[in-house]
């Protein structure tokens, strides 16, 4: 992997990290990524996030249901009604895991409104959230998996 490309104080991006769509039918969103365009897509045993790791050109692409997103997000599976209900999650990946609160911090001074500051997930990612103007979820992340 290349080096981090700083492109505003404070904030070091290396790559994209992922991008999920979050789709109103589940259904529907298999039927076109894993049916229609042959995706690679799979969920872990009892889980309905949709997946791969193995699409070329991408770290990470899947379908997020909006209730995993409001959890990840609010610690609840409702989407806030005061919010724009997001049709995608994009993750940015920088350096290391302090790195992740330094950007968020940066964010904030920038004046932008965190879902949620650093926090270290159960699958080993750091990552503080935002949501854009548009409505999409930003990720500042770092996953030491995409490192190795």
């Amino acid at each position: 992997m290349g080096g981090a490309q700083s492109y505003a104080s404070g904030v070091d991006i290396e790559f994209i990290a992922g991008i999920a769509v979050i789709p109103t039918d589940p259904r529907r969103s298999r039927e076109l990524f894993v049916d229609a365009l042959g995706l690679p897509l799979a969920a872990s045993p009892g889980s309905d996030y949709f997946h791969s790791e193995r699409i070329e050109g991408s770290k990470h692409f899947g379908a997020w249901l909006l209730s995993q997103a409001a959890q990840a997000c609010f610690g609840t599976p409702d989407w806030p009604e005061d919010r724009t209900v997001p049709q995608m999650s994009l993750e940015f990946e920088v350096h290391d895991a302090e790195a992740v609160g330094s950007a968020a911090e940066e964010l904030r001074q920038r004046g932008f409104t965190l879902l949620h500051d650093r926090r270290d997930e159960a699958w080993g990612q750091t990552v503080a959230r935002l949501q854009s103007h548009e409505g999409s979820i930003i990720g500042i992340s770092f996953a030491p998996s995409l490192h190795a």
